[in-house]
C-alpha cells in the first residue's frame, strides 16, 4: 500500500482566472475543433460534445437532434438498440452525427459483424465510428478484446475505448489501436461507483494527465462524466479533453425517449439512472447478476422540453469562457487557461438555478 500526497483536482475545486481580451463579443469564438485521428485517420470537424452512451441520452432522437443543431455535436448510441433498427437509422442518416457503441460480451460482437456485412456499411453509410465502453479499463482482457476489434473493422473506422483515468494505461490503450481514451470512472451523477468501491480519481486531474499522456503520442481524450454545469463544460476543455461526454446535462427532455410521467405534485418527470444501475441491469439483463452489486442510482428528473434550449446553453458558456481569457477558438482555451484553485466557486443563497 501506499498513497499519493499530490493534490488532485475536481471541477469544483477551481475557477478559470480571467485575462485581458480583445474579443468583442461571443459571436467571435469558434468553438468547433477539428482533428485527424493517429490510427482511422479519419477527420473529424465540430463541436466535440457526445451525448453518453445510456439508453436515456445515447438515443436516436438525440443524434436526430444534433444533427438538426447543425453544429457537429455527435452522440454515442446506446448498445441496446437491435440490429435492424440500427441498419434503418444508418440508412436513413448514415454515421457521421453517431458513435457505435459496444461491450465486452459475445453477443456485442456478433451483431458489430452482422452490420459490418449490412447493406449501409457496404453502401458508404455505415459505421466510421465506434466507442467500446466498460466500467474498468485496466484489465488484461480489455486490451486484448481491444486488439481483436481492431483486427476486426476497417483500418478507417474511429475508435474510442474506456473508461480509465491515469496516464500509463492511456499510453497502451493508444498503441494498442485506439484513437480516443474515453477518461473517467466514479465522477457521474448517476454512478455509485466510488461509493460501492472506494475506487475513483478527480475528474479534471484525470483530464489534465491524461491528456498530457494521450497528446504525446498523437492520441486524444474524451473527458466523461462530472460535468454538472455549462461551466464544468469549459473547464474540461481547459484542461485539455479533446471531447467532453455528457450524461446528466442531456437528460429528462423529449429526446430520452422515456416515459414522461406526472408525479402527485402535478409536475412532469422522467427518469434517469445509471446503465449499472439496478434499473437498467433488469431492463436489458433480467436483473444483477449475483456475482456483483449495482454501480448506478436512479433518480427523477423534472421534465426539460426539447435539448435544443440546453444545448444553447452549453454552447453560450462555452463560448462566453473563451471570451473571458481571449480565446478566439476553442483550441486556444488550454494555453489561455490559468486555474485558480478555490474553497467556493458558487453562491448558492438563492438556491442552485
Amino acid at each position: 500500500m501506499r498513497i499519493e500526497e499530490d493534490v488532485k483536482l475536481d471541477f469544483k475545486d477551481v475557477l478559470i482566472r480571467p485575462k485581458r481580451s480583445t474579443l468583442a463579443s461571443r459571436k467571435e469564438v469558434d468553438i468547433k475543433r477539428a482533428y485527424t485521428f493517429k490510427w482511422s485517420k479519419r477527420t473529424y470537424e465540430g463541436v466535440p460534445i457526445i451525448a453518453a452512451n445510456m439508453d436515456n441520452v445515447g438515443t436516436m432522437d438525440m443524434a436526430r437532434a444534433f444533427i438538426k443543431d447543425g453544429n457537429g455535436l455527435t452522440v454515442a448510441l446506446h448498445k441496446h438498440y437491435p440490429l435492424e433498427t440500427l441498419i434503418d437509422f444508418f440508412s436513413e442518416y448514415g454515421g457521421s452525427s453517431v458513435w457505435y457503441s459496444i461491450g465486452l460480451v459475445q453477443d456485442d460482437r456478433d451483431k458489430l459483424k452482422a452490420f459490418l456485412e449490412s447493406a449501409p456499411q457496404k453502401e458508404g453509410k455505415g459505421i466510421d465510428k465506434i466507442c467500446i465502453d466498460v466500467a474498468n479499463g485496466y484489465s488484461e482482457s480489455f486490451l486484448d478484446y481491444i486488439k481483436g476489434i481492431r483486427d476486426m473493422i476497417p483500418d478507417d473506422i474511429t475508435l474510442m475505448a474506456g473508461n480509465v483515468v491515469t496516464g500509463e494505461i492511456v499510453e497502451e490503450l493508444i498503441l494498442a489501436g485506439i484513437d480516443i481514451v474515453k477518461v473517467g470512472i466514479g465522477p457521474g451523477s448517476v454512478c455509485t461507483t466510488r461509493k460501492m468501491t472506494g475506487v475513483g480519481y478527480p475528474q479534471l486531474s484525470a483530464i489534465i494527465e491524461c491528456a498530457d499522456a494521450a497528446h504525446g503520442l498523437g492520441g486524444r481524450i474524451c473527458g466523461d462524466g462530472g460535468c454538472t454545469v455549462p461551466g464544468d463544460v469549459s473547464k474540461a476543455f481547459a484542461g485539455g479533453s479533446d471531447f467532453v461526454m455528457l450524461g446528466g446535462m442531456l437528460a429528462g427532455h423529449d429526446e430520452s425517449e422515456q416515459e414522461i410521467v406526472t408525479g402527485d405534485d402535478g409536475e412532469k418527470y422522467l427518469a434517469f439512472y445509471g446503465m449499472s444501475s439496478d434499473t437498467a441491469m433488469k431492463k436489458h439483463k433480467g436483473g444483477v447478476a449475483e456475482y456483483r452489486a449495482s454501480e448506478g442510482k436512479t433518480v427523477k428528473i423534472p421534465y426539460r422540453g426539447p435539448v435544443e434550449g440546453t444545448l444553447q446553453d452549453i454552447l453560450g458558456g462555452v463560448r462566453s469562457t473563451c471570451t473571458y481569457v481571449g480565446a478566439r477558438q476553442l483550441k486556444e482555451l488550454t494555453k489561455r487557461t490559468t486555474f485558480v484553485r478555490v474553497t467556493q466557486q458558487i453562491n448558492n443563497i438563492f438556491g442552485a438555478g
